[in-house]
């Protein structure tokens, strides 16, 4: 499967992180001198992505200013505004950029840092219409997003699920196939009372559950993590530092 477009949901604020999101998404929070969107963006295009539609909200004008600022030769980036970013989850996010969705994807949260490795693993998974990445761990708190697999199927996926075995860090790879039914499935749920603050996840569940066709990658072994609160920036950093002296050795 030939994919060449990377989907980055960055509307929201991340007022967990306040006070460094108090003007600023975090995805443009710093991390050894690069932003997280730098680093997602550089470790996209090495994976060899030649287009990112950013989903912008809060603050978009600065993170049209970070992405005007950077050298990415071969990489084209463009962002897509949701004016509704507060008042909605990013299921809604996903619906406005649905027509980004026609082709195969990759979509990410925009507080995700990974690795190249991981960008390539989930490129070179085996073909199915939509693909997980999952980690594995020895015990899950409350805030993961956890998933239960059988094998390399997908059988469930949520914060609040019972059994599970891994879980999910927010990267997923679409196809053609795929990227419809997502779509489809957004669209319905949305026409529910509770769609505006569902996540996208909830309907990879759904569709997991319902219709199959849902499989994971592991990436067990490689390095990633989630910009959620104050305490993960250190944590952050140090992984960062990380592939900044391999880029330096290199």
């Amino acid at each position: 499967m030939q994919v060449g477009k990377a989907i980055i949901l960055s509307a929201g604020q991340g007022r967990r992180l306040r006070p460094l999101t108090d003007t600023r998404p975090k995805c443009l929070v710093e991390l050894s001198g690069r932003s997280v969107l730098h680093w997602q963006l550089l470790h996209l295009h090495a994976a060899g992505l030649e287009e990112v539609v950013v989903v912008t909200g809060f603050a978009a004008d600065k993170v049209d200013d970070e992405i005007a600022g950077l050298a990415l030769p071969g990489l084209r980036v463009r962002t897509l505004f949701n004016p509704f970013y507060g008042l909605t989850d990013n299921l809604a996010t996903c619906w406005l950029a649905r027509e980004e969705m026609r082709s195969p994807f990759l979509l990410l949260n925009g507080d995700t840092l990974f690795e190249r490795a991981i960008a390539q693993r989930l490129l070179a998974a085996p073909p199915a219409p939509i693909t997980l990445t999952i980690d594995r761990k020895p015990s899950y708190d409350a805030d993961d997003m956890k998933v239960l697999t059988d094998g390399p199927r997908l059988m469930a996926v949520g914060k609040a699920i019972e059994a599970y075995d891994a879980e999910s860090i927010g990267f997923s790879r679409f196809s053609v196939e795929g990227a419809a039914a997502f779509v489809r499935a957004v669209e319905t749920a949305l026409r529910a009372s509770e769609g505006l603050k569902r996540w996208y996840l909830s309907v990879i569940d759904q569709l997991a559950r319902e219709q199959g066709g849902v499989e994971v990658a592991s990436i067990e072994g490689l390095g990633w993590a989630e910009m959620d609160v104050p305490e993960d920036v250190a944590r952050n950093r140090e992984l960062t530092e990380r592939w900044s002296a391999v880029e330096v050795s290199a």
